[in-house]
C-alpha cells in the first residue's frame, strides 16, 4: 500500500494517478482500477467529479463508484487499485442518511485492509484536514479525529507514504529505505 496525503488542492490526486499508472505498467497485467468514494452533492460536488474524470481520461482506468462498504468489492491479485479518497469514505460511513456514526476508524481501516489483501498494488489518497484552525461543529471535530486515527492506522501499514505540497510529492516514509520503527502508538 502506498499512502498519499496533502491538503485540498495540493496535487495529491494527480500524483496518485501517476503512481497507480506507473505501478500498473510495471506489473504489465491486471486491471487499473479507480475506486471513487465521493458522494457528489450539489453542483460543487458534480464539478469535482467532472474534474477528476477529466484528469484520468485516457489513462486506462476502470472506474468503480462505491461510497461505502468497500469490503463488498472483489479484486484480482494482479489488479492495481487507486482509492480516492479516505476522507470521503470516512464521511460517508459517519454521516449516513439514518444517523451519525461517531466511531468508524476500525470499520474504514478494515475495508481498506480487505482491498490490500486482494490486489497487487493499492494507492490510497487521504486528506490533511487539520491545517486551517477554524472552529467546527461537534460532529465535524469527531470526523476530523476519526480521519486522523484512520490515517495513522493506514500509515502503520503503508510501504510508502507521500505528502504532496504545492504539487510537489515528498516521500516521508519508505519501508525499503527505513528500518521499521513504527509502533502501535503511531
Amino acid at each position: 500500500m502506498i499512502l498519499i496525503t496533502g491538503g485540498s488542492g495540493s496535487g495529491k490526486s494527480a500524483f496518485a494517478e501517476q503512481m497507480a499508472c506507473s505501478l500498473h505498467e510495471s506489473c504489465n497485467r491486471g486491471n487499473l482500477i479507480y475506486l471513487a468514494t465521493m458522494e457528489a452533492y450539489g453542483e460543487e460536488g458534480a464539478q469535482r467529479v467532472r474534474r477528476h474524470r477529466k484528469l484520468r481520461a485516457g489513462k486506462g482506468f476502470l472506474t468503480i463508484e462505491k461510497t461505502s462498504h468497500l469490503q463488498e468489492l472483489m479484486f484480482k491479485q494482479t489488479d492495481t487499485v487507486l482509492l480516492e479518497c479516505v476522507s470521503n469514505l470516512t464521511a460517508n460511513e459517519m454521516f449516513t442518511k439514518e444517523r451519525f456514526v461517531p466511531e468508524v476508524c476500525d470499520k474504514v481501516t478494515e475495508q481498506i485492509g480487505t482491498i490490500t489483501k486482494q490486489c497487487k498494488n493499492l494507492v490510497v489518497v487521504t486528506n490533511d484536514v487539520f491545517g486551517d484552525g477554524t472552529d467546527y461543529s461537534r460532529e465535524t471535530v469527531i470526523y476530523m479525529e476519526q480521519l486522523g486515527k484512520i490515517n495513522c492506522e493506514l500509515a502503520k501499514k503503508a510501504e510508502k507514504i507521500y505528502e504532496v505540497v504545492y504539487g510537489i510529492p515528498i516521500c516521508v516514509f519508505d519501508a525499503d529505505d527505513t528500518p521499521d520503527n513504527r509502533t502501535d502508538e503511531g
